[in-house]
């Protein structure tokens, strides 16, 4: 009877077990891992495969056949414009605000905020490519408004996405505009608040909604469902806080 047992739940188990891709953009990827292990804890039989990426380049992918059933955006124009082509089965919602940081690897005197990099000594500015990342859309913003981008628009250089961004403000930039949610991965831990980074002022820029949508791949799959009401949920929102994200 027991061995009659086992045969019959054995398919169920099988058919409870899958694997979901999910488009996730650049900024998320520090804490992804974070968001994974929580979310497999509920979900063991789940294996999450993360595809990182531009919201720009994502959502490009997403139009072209790309086979994700869930999409994380940087900001929530990208979902939006999904849902209304109808490539989404759900509204956009705001899954986390990020916040913008300046960010070195050299001590810098950060009490200038964003006009220190009208500094002579400043050569070279990371910036994520406003066309495809939020965050250098909302790099471009605070520039303009705090009357900066004519005096340095000629020491950027651009990353394709804000992790690639990320790694040239490291190595390739004497400073970088980048999400102050990467200053949260291990590797980004040696530096300090007030040293090698600070906040740019949130009133430079509008608001980065970020906004998750499940797809039209992913609706009806329970693991996709399961996956984005985790997004949404409180738990998930502590790790985002945990990450530099703002509330």
């Amino acid at each position: 009877m027991k061995k009659y047992l086992l045969l019959l739940l054995l398919p169920l188990s099988l058919l409870s077990a899958g694997e979901i891709t999910i488009a996730v953009a650049a900024n998320v990827s520090y804490a992804i891992d974070a968001l994974k292990s929580a979310f497999v804890k509920s979900h063991p039989d789940t294996e999450v495969r993360v595809i990182l990426g531009s919201s720009g380049k994502l959502t490009a992918q997403i139009k072209n056949g790309a086979p994700y059933g869930l999409f994380m955006s940087a900001d929530m124009s990208y979902p939006e414009a999904l849902y209304r082509e109808g490539l989404a089965a759900s509204k956009p919602q705001r899954y986390a605000r990020g916040a913008l940081a300046l960010f070195s690897t050299r001590a810098l005197d950060f009490d200038k905020g964003i006009q220190l990099l009208q500094s002579d000594s400043i050569k070279r500015i990371a910036i994520a490519n406003p066309k495809t990342a939020p965050y250098g859309k909302a790099a471009m913003e605070a520039l303009k408004k705090s009357g900066l981008y004519d005096k340095v628009k000629e020491k950027f250089v651009y990353g394709e996405s804000i992790s690639q961004t990320v790694a040239y403000a490291s190595t390739a930039a004497d400073i970088g505009l980048i999400a102050a949610s990467s200053l949260y991965s291990p590797h980004m831990k040696q530096y300090k608040k007030g040293i090698h980074w600070a906040l740019v002022d949130p009133s430079l820029y509008t608001p980065i909604k970020q906004g998750v949508v499940l797809l039209k791949k992913g609706a009806g799959n329970p693991e996709y469902e399961a996956f984005y009401d985790f997004i949404l949920s409180p738990e998930a929102q502590k790790i985002f806080k945990k990450y530099g994200y703002l509330e």
